[in-house]
């Protein structure tokens, strides 16, 4: 776990307070959460309407594409993601800025001393903190993602009176030892499993989003169980929004369509775009027009997630060549990835020891050239024999790109989303 370091002394004590947390052993469920926001006065009935997001993959990015539509409207909009890449404070973004260290130093102590006796864990903590702060200052809308999971995520104290939509972007096997845990009177298949976990957000009388056919059936069956039984409105197909041959419209009608340009790339973005604008359309709390649609979607911003990195001290390593980075680390991952490059590509990985390590090269093929291992810092992580014996190790990035053959091929930065936010901090590109 990365609970962060700051150069401000206040938010550091924080920080440290947080590093102390732990969950006891197999505790489930949303108890503490509830009773630590009600010593709080219960600040998550009191937020503007909220667009609430669970998934495998994608549901950062849907996040973001929500945060830009709804901004580009005019509308002040808080948000809350994870996990942060370079510093604690991007976790939580008061209407579309960063939170201060200052209000942020506050916040955490306020919190924790008021939780001190219950034992709260990093994410319930960091959740009680953000819905504390989104009640507190005027804004027309939260985007909230789900940390792990969905039934017993934090942030699923959320009720019907205060969500605008919820949404569930696209669905892979990770982190299957919580998420498939033994379980009476669940569902045993795994995808179905992770499913019925994911679609634990749906409310009564709430649109609940998903990619539909994109799921294995089993996942469409489970999540479709969850909405009968909770009473959400379910929405399986896209709404005015369409994908042929790898481009996206939007669509008011088929005489009326234009193409939408988003800012994300890769064709996976294109069912998150889409995922995102249904929510959306399928919510009545808050109009969006169609070039707040436009404008949003080419202006999303989603650091590591395929993103090419800029000159920097990092890059500068590899002038000729450019380098991508993403915190991809399963198998839907490494597919996605697979399907974005077109030719060989030098691979850089850092993955932590609970990751399978084939989960990226085995997608990937025969693109990769070469295989080059580091550490991801300050956490334990996978040794390069793990890679198999085409892997070679080097100390860290500086040293990995330094080492790489001035070919004109690709670079990728890729396997842990903590590697990834090493690799801003070295380029100078922390995010704001």
């Amino acid at each position: 776990m990365d609970f962060g370091k700051s150069s401000d002394p206040r938010v550091q004590a924080q920080l440290d307070r947080l590093s102390a947390l732990s969950v006891p052993q197999g505790r489930l469920g949303l108890e503490t959460i509830r009773a630590l926001l009600d010593r709080l006065g219960n600040p998550h009935r009191k937020l503007p309407p909220v667009f609430h997001i669970a998934g495998t993959n994608g549901k950062g990015s849907v996040c973001a594409f929500l945060r830009a539509m709804l901004e580009a409207q005019g509308y002040r909009v808080h948000v809350t993601t994870s996990p942060h890449l370079v510093r604690y404070n991007e976790r939580i973004r008061i209407a579309g800025e960063l939170i201060s260290d200052g209000a942020l130093s506050a916040l955490l102590e306020e919190v924790l001393d008021a939780g001190e006796d219950l034992h709260p864990s990093f994410f319930e903590v960091t959740i009680a903190a953000a819905f504390l702060a989104f009640s507190r200052e005027p804004a027309d809308a939260c985007v909230v993602e789900v940390g792990l999971g969905g039934r017993f995520d934090a942030t699923n104290v959320l009720e019907p009176e205060v969500l605008a939509a919820c949404g569930i972007a696209a669905l892979g096997l990770d982190h299957e030892r919580f998420l498939l845990a033994p379980e009476d009177g669940v569902p045993t298949e795994p995808m179905a499993r992770i499913a019925f976990e994911k679609a634990g957000i749906a409310k009564l009388g709430v649109p609940l989003v998903t990619l539909g056919d994109r799921y294995p059936l089993e996942a469409q069956t489970a999540i479709r169980a969850a909405a009968d039984r909770t009473g959400a409105v379910l929405q399986e197909s896209f709404l005015d929004f369409h994908i042929e041959e790898g481009r996206a419209y939007y669509v008011r009608d088929w005489d009326d369509m234009f193409q939408l340009v988003p800012a994300l790339v890769g064709d996976h973005q294109l069912q998150n775009l889409g995922l995102a604008i249904t929510m959306l359309l399928a919510q009545d709390k808050l109009p969006v027009g169609h070039k707040a649609v436009s404008l949003g979607a080419r202006q999303a911003k989603w650091p590591a997630r395929m993103q090419s990195l800029s000159e920097g001290p990092l890059t500068a390593l590899a002038s000729d060549q450019t380098v991508w980075l993403d915190g991809g680390h399963n198998p839907s991952a490494g597919e996605q990835i697979a399907a974005f490059f077109d030719e060989p590509i030098h691979l850089v990985v850092g993955m932590l020891e609970n990751k399978n390590p084939r989960a990226l090269l085995d997608p990937l093929g025969d693109k990769v050239l070469s295989l080059t291992i580091v550490p991801v810092p300050d956490h334990d992580c996978h040794p390069p024999e793990a890679f198999g014996p085409d892997a070679r190790a080097a100390s860290d990035l500086e040293e990995a790109l330094l080492n790489l053959p001035s070919d004109g091929r690709p670079i990728l930065i890729a396997g842990s989303l903590y590697l990834a936010g090493e690799a801003l901090r070295l380029n100078d590109e922390i995010p704001t």
